[in-house]
């Protein structure tokens, strides 16, 4: 299948303000992609592109001082299944883990290990190691966190998330991924787009997504909590330790997000791509 996506923004800058934004799909994705109608911004100005630690597609520029639309729009084949199950995927022991996912198995900004550790061991300590403790993890965390866009807020922690009981999909992920650390799987943050492709369509308007990736049986698994149920039309944008690593717009200056919106539509009848 092909699927449309893309986002257009419009920031309102007092005066030359730098940034970085993590809005590029990921490497691992462009050779998927069937058409790119590359970030462009009004008005213009010049961006380059580097990879950061992660491996991430990261753009930097300055934004002139006032009002300023940046926006990208792109089609994407997908293969068009839902993310893929392993359900014999095993746990591995800490000492027989590759070394580039220990950055994955220890505490950082958002994820406090230290603080969920406890609670960590009670809720799962007893269960069977592998996939359907993964699962188990997602279930508490899926019924535990109320869901609404109204609960946003940029610095909460999985720990406050867990006692506050709210959230937005980043928080879901943020309390997962926790949890899997505390019981030694490696998890990640990964954000990107998800439309409502095979499922019923969200009134809500259109966003960014955030969902974990968890080490079992050699490989990294997708896993969603915020949904808790496999879907179709991921596009991978960045990973990372939580949000902190992959901020969508970081802004070395004040700035004023005066519109958002994003797009990711399953299109519906066959697209003619131009050699």
């Amino acid at each position: 299948m092909l699927i449309r996506y893309g986002y257009e923004m419009t920031l309102v800058c007092p005066k030359p303000t730098p940034m970085i934004c993590q809005l590029d799909v990921h490497p691992s994705v462009t050779a998927s992609v069937r058409r790119d109608s590359p970030f462009t911004a009004d008005p213009p100005v010049p961006s380059r592109l580097y990879s950061d630690l992660f491996g991430n597609r990261c753009r930097r520029f300055v934004l002139p001082a006032g009002r300023t639309r940046i926006t990208c729009d792109g089609v994407v084949e997908d293969d068009g299944l839902p993310d893929r199950l392993a359900l014999d995927a095993g746990e591995h022991a800490v000492a027989d883990l590759p070394d580039e996912t220990l950055l994955y198995l220890v505490g950082s900004r958002y994820c406090e290990t230290d603080r969920l550790s406890q609670i960590a061991w009670d809720l799962f300590g007893h269960l069977a190691p592998g996939w359907s403790r993964v699962q188990a993890i997602c279930d508490v965390v899926h019924e535990r966190i109320a869901f609404g866009y109204a609960h946003a807020r940029s610095t909460r922690t999985a720990y406050e998330a867990w006692h506050e009981q709210i959230g937005v999909c980043r928080d879901f992920a943020h309390l997962a991924i926790a949890f899997c650390r505390c019981m030694n799987i490696p998890a990640r943050y990964v954000n990107g787009y998800l439309g409502d492709i095979g499922v019923p369509p969200d009134p809500n308007p259109g966003d960014f997504s955030a969902w974990m990736e968890v080490f079992l049986g050699g490989r990294w698994h997708t896993f969603d909590p915020r949904n808790n149920r496999p879907r179709i039309g991921r596009i991978l944008v960045a990973r990372g330790r939580d949000a902190a690593d992959i901020p969508l717009v970081n802004s070395f200056g004040p700035h004023v997000l005066e519109t958002f919106r994003v797009w990711t539509d399953e299109i519906p009848s066959p697209l003619t791509v131009s050699p």
